[in-house]
Parts: structure tokens; C-alpha cells; sequence
């Protein structure tokens, strides 16, 4: 064989671009369909390509295809449901499916003229794979189909699109039977999964009996950690030396095991491994030695397949004694430093650990791997000659305060174009019902003779218009009163924290965190700036620093200051 490289280089070279190539699937979700087997699609595929003199490539590439004939066992219902949009427009998903990513690549190339294939199902069961297949199609792949024909006008489309909508049912469908069945299973009491060393998986959902060589041994391992006397380290050098094993398991494939072509599979041999303190703590707190397995709704059941290795006294007892030594150290000796968890990476999240280092108190972030930001450590000082900084802005100037009170004095703009639009709809409202009213009043006589209304209905209808009219101008002297409210408790709030800002320059560190957590929920950095969130109380105070046509003009978030942009 030529080596890999030379061939890549033929294949793009347009070598093959007369010649087709074989796509067969064996699908997990039927491994017992013979008809769907690899050397039933093999023998098909190559009979209808003999027939239609369809030239198959003579290409053999290790991972890909052997003479042409690409094989891969995988599911084509499965889907990965990430979806990522670029910059150019493009929409990018992942095929799991790996032979199949390989095939759609060089296809769209132009290095194959087309592939054969036994039928739509054996290609894709999802929509995704669906649209991808279609567009190659478009693009010219002419794409043979054993058991199928489509032609190219609108009803050969309408063919091709029903026969790929049945294949993504039929594999839902299968699915959905799968899952009710292992729902009914479980609401019985029936072990749908493998069993646990201590027992024995024979192949059969009903019956899960002992294993007759480990099931004394972990009986025992319950026994003996239940009297107090043993450590789980201890048990497990104890169990190990009885000979306890793990349930013989087989390693995961490799990548090039995956992509082995049928008669190239290589048997993997299942290794029963000696036990760890993990395994030994695992196996101490499964219920289902107690007779139980897992219930639809995550919790533990009755299990019908299988028998208790031990009481539901014993199990007690050992979660007792496993909770009454489970002493966490991990935050035993954490240092009480100023500013712990407070301050984040404003690019990864990550945050900033506090440290001293030669009496100072730094504060240092192990951001991920490619974060932008390179400001990894910063000190004490920084975070509160900064937050001093903010601080100060948090409250009023002079012009602020007197365009606040020309405000409340003058009653101008009080509300945001919300509450202007509000107003409107409340006039339009007031007009319509002051326009019934007027209505009502006015042909009372005749309404009441035709019928229209009754006596009581007439009043019921006339109290409910005046109720709503009513209701309409109290909110809006409410609304008046609350914003005027508002702009008074903002404005003292701002003297508090020009009086708070005088206490901060002259406070000591602690009280000066103190004084920040009280002001501030979050800090993030970013280079040397530093980022910061508000409390509920403060937001309002906040987002006066949002430009408005200038950026260098600070501006309040009270609707009051608020002025329309001459350049707009």
C-alpha cells in the first residue's frame, strides 16, 4: 500500500473523481436486523453497482474504506445538538459519526463523482444529516440508492424528502419504545441495568442471582466495617487479600479500533481489576445490596430481580459509622483574608484568590487557557484606592442636585417616554369612557324602553365605567407622588454616601471591605480596569455613568435629567 499521505494527495489530485464510492452503516439501535448487516448492504451495493456499470474506486485507506467500500458501525438517529454561528455567517454543528464527516468532506470537494448506498436510512436518520446530504446532492454528488429512485422533478423531491422524514421516525419510534419499556420495567422493580460486583449478569433483566465467589466477601465487608473497628483503608488491603475482584470489563476502543473496518475488529479482552478504597467506599454505600434498584423517579425500589446480600440494619449501621467519620479539611485552615471570592476575571469568571506575600496582601487569578486578560495578580491597595474611586462617583455634583430640584419644582419631564406613552393610553382611555358615560346619560330613556338595558343592568354599567375612570386618574397622581418620592430618597441616599466616602478615606482595611460589601456585589478585572456591580439599593446611582451622545458626559438614570440628543 502507498503510505497515507501519497494517497490523500491522489484522492486530491482528482484521481478518483469519475469513480464512486460504497457507504455502509450497521446501526446500533437493530443489532439483531440481519437484513441491515454489513455483509448484506456489502453484497447488495456491489450486485446494484455491477448492474449499473457504476465504476467504485480502487481506494483502500486505513480508518476510511477498503477498496472503496466504506463500513462504520454507529447510529444515525444520534445527534450532536451544539450549534455554533461564526463571524462569516456560517453555522457549524458536529457529525458524530466520524467515516461519515470524512465521506461528506471529500464529496463536497468534487473528489468522488458519488456514493452508493442501499437505501436513505442507511445514510441519515436525523434532520441535520438530512440537510447536509440534500445540499451535497444540490451541488451535484450524485448519490445511488439501491432500493430507491428519485427522480428530479418536484415529486422525486417530495419521494426523497418523505423516505428521510420515515427514516428519523422509525428511529424515534424505536427510541420511544425503548424508554416506555425500561419505564414499565422500572415501575415493576426490574434491574434494567448491570448488576454490581456480588452478582451475576447473566443476560437476563429478571434475574440478577449471586455471585458465588465475591457475594461471602462483600457480605463480610459489611459485617466487619458495621462493628466500628475497621478503616476502609484497612478493608480494602483485607479484601484484596480474600482475592475480591471488580466484574470483569473491557477497556474503551481506541480511535483506530472504532474506525476498523469489519473483519479487521480486534477482540478486546475484559480484565477483572483488584479493589481500590473508591471501590470498596462504592460498594459500602449501595442500596442495592439491600434488595433494591432504581425506581423511575431516582429513587431506590423493591427489586423482583434480585435478593438482599444483606439487612437494611447493617446498611443503616455502616452509613452511620461512614457519616460520623466523613470529616471534611478542605476549608478547616482557610485564612480569614479581606476580599475572599469577591473580585472575578472579568474574561474567564475565574476568581481571585487572596494570598500575602512579605506581609502585603495580594490577590492572584489562575485564569483558563487562552484568557485575554494579563493582569493575573493585583494588590490591596489597587482594590481599595479603585473602589474609593467609584465611591466618590456614586453621588450627585452640584449641577446634578440643582437640575434634580428644578425638576421637582417645575414638575419637567417626570417620566420616561414609558410613562409618556402610559399617559397617552390613559387619556385615550378617559376620553372613551367619558364618552359612554355621556352616551349612557343621554339616551338612558331610549335604552331603557328598547330593552337594551334594565334598570340594573343600566346601573351596573354605568358604576363600572365611572369605577374604571376613576381608578385610571389615581394612578396617575400615584404614579406622580411616587416618582417625586423617588427622586428624594436618591438624593438623600447620595448624602449618605458622600458622608460613607469621608468614613472610607479614613477607615482601616477591614472596615473599609466592610464599607464595599455594603456599596457593591461584585468586582472583575480586566487589565488595570476595574468592573463592578451595584446593590439593589444603588443601582440607581449606578447607571448615571451611561454616555449619552458624549462619551466623556456622565448622566443620571433618573428620568428627570433626562434630555434628547441634539445630533439626533
Amino acid at each position: 500500500m502507498k503510505p497515507e499521505d501519497d494517497i490523500l494527495k491522489d484522492i486530491s489530485s482528482g484521481m478518483y473523481k469519475d469513480f464512486y464510492l460504497v457507504y455502509i452503516r450497521k446501526s446500533t439501535d437493530e443489532p439483531d436486523n440481519q437484513k441491515n448487516s454489513i455483509t448484506y448492504q456489502k453484497a447488495e451495493n456491489v450486485r446494484f453497482a455491477l448492474k449499473e456499470k457504476l465504476p467504485i474506486a480502487p481506494l483502500t485507506l486505513s480508518g476510511f474504506c477498503v477498496d472503496g467500500i466504506i463500513s462504520e458501525k454507529h447510529s444515525g438517529f444520534k445527534e450532536n445538538n451544539e450549534v455554533s454561528f461564526t463571524k462569516e455567517g456560517l453555522v457549524q454543528y458536529e457529525i458524530d459519526r466520524p467515516k461519515f464527516l470524512q465521506l461528506s468532506q471529500f464529496l463536497s470537494k468534487g473528489y468522488f463523482k458519488g456514493i452508493i448506498c442501499l437505501c436513505w436510512d442507511r445514510m441519515s436518520r436525523n434532520k441535520a444529516d438530512n440537510t447536509l446530504l440534500g445540499k451535497l446532492m444540490k451541488n451535484g454528488v450524485d448519490v445511488k440508492f439501491v432500493y430507491a429512485t428519485y427522480d428530479t422533478t418536484s415529486s422525486g423531491a417530495l419521494h426523497m424528502d418523505i423516505d428521510g422524514m420515515f427514516a428519523e421516525h422509525h428511529s424515534r419510534v424505536t427510541s420511544e419504545k425503548v424508554r416506555l419499556a425500561t419505564h414499565n420495567l422500572r415501575e415493576r422493580g426490574v434491574v434494567t441495568h448491570k448488576a454490581p460486583v456480588g452478582y451475576l449478569n447473566e443476560g437476563n433483566m429478571d434475574h440478577k442471582p449471586f455471585d458465588p465467589i465475591r457475594a461471602p466477601i462483600i457480605k463480610k465487608l459489611f459485617e466487619m466495617y458495621a462493628t466500628g473497628d475497621w478503616a476502609l483503608s484497612d478493608l480494602t488491603v483485607w479484601a484484596n487479600k480474600q482475592g475480591l475482584t471488580s466484574m470483569p470489563s473491557k477497556r474503551k476502543r481506541t480511535e483506530a479500533e472504532m474506525l476498523a473496518e469489519d473483519g479487521e475488529e480486534v477482540h478486546i479482552e475484559a480484565i477483572a481489576r483488584s479493589m481500590t478504597l473508591g471501590h470498596v467506599h462504592k460498594i459500602l454505600t449501595n442500596p442495592f445490596y439491600t434488595g433494591r434498584t432504581f425506581g423511575n423517579n431516582g429513587e431506590y425500589v423493591k427489586s423482583i430481580s434480585h435478593s438482599a446480600l444483606i439487612d437494611d440494619k447493617t446498611f443503616n449501621t455502616v452509613q452511620e459509622k461512614l457519616h460520623s467519620k466523613n470529616v471534611s479539611t478542605r476549608y478547616a485552615d482557610k485564612l480569614p483574608l479581606l476580599h475572599r471570592g469577591f473580585a472575578r476575571c472579568a474574561d474567564c469568571g475565574r476568581v481571585y484568590t487572596p494570598y500575602t506575600r512579605k506581609g502585603i496582601l495580594y490577590f492572584g487569578a489562575r485564569c483558563v487557557k487562552g484568557c485575554t486578560n494579563t493582569k493575573k495578580s493585583i494588590n490591596l491597595n489597587f482594590i481599595e484606592t479603585e473602589m474609593g474611586k467609584l465611591i466618590s462617583k456614586l453621588t450627585f455634583t452640584k449641577d446634578e442636585l440643582e437640575k434634580l430640584d428644578m425638576a421637582k419644582t417645575t414638575d419637567i419631564v417626570l417620566f420616561e417616554q414609558k410613562r409618556l406613552t402610559t399617559i397617552e393610553n390613559n387619556d385615550r382611555e378617559k376620553k372613551k369612557i367619558r364618552d359612554d358615560l355621556k352616551y349612557l346619560r343621554e339616551n338612558k330613556l331610549p335604552l331603557l324602553k328598547s330593552g337594551v338595558y334594565s334598570p340594573v343592568t343600566y346601573m351596573e354599567e354605568e358604576t363600572k365605567l365611572n369605577t374604571t375612570l376613576n381608578k385610571l386618574q389615581e394612578d396617575e397622581q400615584i404614579s406622580d407622588q411616587a416618582m417625586y418620592a423617588t427622586i428624594s430618597d436618591v438624593v438623600k441616599l447620595s448624602e449618605l454616601l458622600e458622608i460613607g466616602f469621608d468614613w472610607y478615606s479614613f477607615a482601616n482595611s477591614d472596615e473599609k471591605a466592610e464599607i464595599i460589601r455594603i456599596i457593591f456585589s461584585e468586582l472583575s478585572l480586566s487589565q488595570n480596569t476595574l468592573q463592578y456591580k451595584c446593590r439593589n439599593g444603588f443601582k440607581a446611582l449606578e447607571s448615571r455613568f451611561v454616555s449619552e451622545c458624549d462619551p466623556t458626559r456622565s448622566r443620571t438614570a433618573l428620568p428627570a435629567l433626562k434630555r434628547p440628543c441634539p445630533n439626533r
